[in-house]
Formats: C-alpha cells, sequence, structure tokens
C-alpha cells in the first residue's frame, strides 16, 4: 500500500468513525471467507457494514496519543464492525460472537467513550432507535384512543336507546 492509499484508507477512516453511532471492534482471526460474508450480509442487512482494518492507519484515523484507551483496541487482526444506530453493530455482532468462537468482540467506541466488551455486550441488550420511537409512538397514541372511545361512547348510547324505541314502535 503506497503513501496515497494509505491516506485516502484514513481519510475512509475518519469519515467512519464520524458518521456511525458506535463501533465495534473484533479480533477475526480464523475466520472462513463464508463466515465473513455471512457477518457483512447480517450486517447489511442490519444497515451496517463490518471493514477489516489496518491498526496503525485506524489509530490515525482516530488521531488518538500514544497509550490512550484506544489502543489496547486495535492489536492483532482487527475488523470493525459499524452502523449510524449506536446499537445495531453491537447487537449483530454480539449476535455472531455466540455462534463462532474464532470471532471475539474486544470493546468498541462511541464517540470519546471507549467500550471494553462488557460494555459492548450490554449496549446491545438495549433496545434499537427503532424500537425506542415505535414503543413512545405506541405510548403516545393510547391516550388518543382513549379519548376517541370516551367521546364516542355518548353518541353510541344514544343510537341505541333511539334504536329501542324504533323497533319498540314498529312492535
Amino acid at each position: 500500500m503506497d503513501r496515497a492509499q494509505k491516506a485516502e484508507s484514513i481519510e475512509t477512516l475518519k469519515g467512519v468513525f464520524a458518521d456511525a453511532g458506535a463501533v465495534v471492534v473484533t479480533h477475526n482471526l480464523g475466520l472462513t471467507v463464508a463466515e465473513m460474508e455471512d457477518l457483512r450480509g447480517k450486517l447489511r442487512t442490519a444497515g451496517g457494514a463490518f471493514k477489516v482494518v489496518k491498526n496503525r492507519l485506524a489509530l490515525k484515523a482516530l488521531n488518538v496519543e500514544e497509550g490512550s484507551a484506544y489502543h489496547g483496541l486495535f492489536k492483532g487482526p482487527v475488523g470493525i464492525a459499524y452502523a449510524p444506530d449506536a446499537v445495531t453493530a453491537a447487537k449483530v455482532t454480539a449476535d455472531y460472537a455466540k455462534g463462532n468462537d474464532k470471532f471475539v468482540v474486544l470493546g468498541g467506541f462511541m464517540g470519546e467513550t471507549v467500550l471494553d466488551a462488557n460494555g459492548v455486550s450490554t449496549l446491545s441488550k438495549l433496545p434499537s432507535l427503532d424500537q425506542i420511537r415505535a414503543s413512545l409512538l405506541g405510548l403516545l397514541n393510547a391516550p388518543a384512543t382513549k379519548v376517541a372511545g370516551v367521546v364516542q361512547a355518548p353518541a353510541a348510547q344514544l343510537a341505541r336507546v333511539f334504536n329501542a324505541y324504533a323497533t319498540k314502535d314498529a312492535a
């Protein structure tokens, strides 16, 4: 990889790190191509991506000082999983790590916060942004439904009374 390619790779990683809600750092030593494609496919359907990175270039893209917490994550054969939603990458990688012994979640980071493997596991158990939005809309919609039922009830009772009088007079 020549200097221009390295500079381009660093800029790409800077964009990935800036746009991602959370980045999960993993060891992927020993995974076959089919297993890597399976992981990439699962992340893609969830709205994320997986990329194998060079440690030195990733640290340069993060622009961190020597000895920071980021340096503990980027050792050995490393891949990063990322998504715009902070929970998506953590959920997919944690689920994939349960089924594959060769795939290990090392940790991750959200903005300036560095997470260890337990932090990523905790993050994976949180509801996604779409799930939170759905539950919030359900909570907001429930009172409106109840109000509509209460407002409609007297009119329905009046209609039943009129119907009873009409059937009584017809008989």
